[in-house]
């Protein structure tokens, strides 16, 4: 089974090791079918400390680092200069 990846934008750094991911998806409500905007933080594993707080990065589901991160950070996406 292949893993989960999510894209956000990493809202905390001040831990050591760990960043805090914050991912936003839209949804459509099941009786009013009017879309909205929810968002989901998650902390992610980030071994080299090299991401910090504004950075778009794809986080990977992986097995549990600690008692709250289940997640590891795989790369920052470079924004494209246009």
């Amino acid at each position: 089974m292949p893993k989960k990846k999510l894209e956000g934008i990493v809202v905390s750094d001040k831990m050591q090791k760990t960043v805090v991911v914050e991912v936003q998806s839209i949804k459509k409500h099941p009786k009013y079918l009017r879309y909205f905007k929810q968002h989901n933080r998650y902390k992610a594993h980030d071994e080299n400390n090299e991401y910090k707080t504004g950075d778009k990065v794809i986080i990977e589901e992986t097995r549990p680092a600690s008692r709250d991160k289940r997640w590891r950070v795989v790369q920052k996406i470079e924004k494209s200069q246009s």
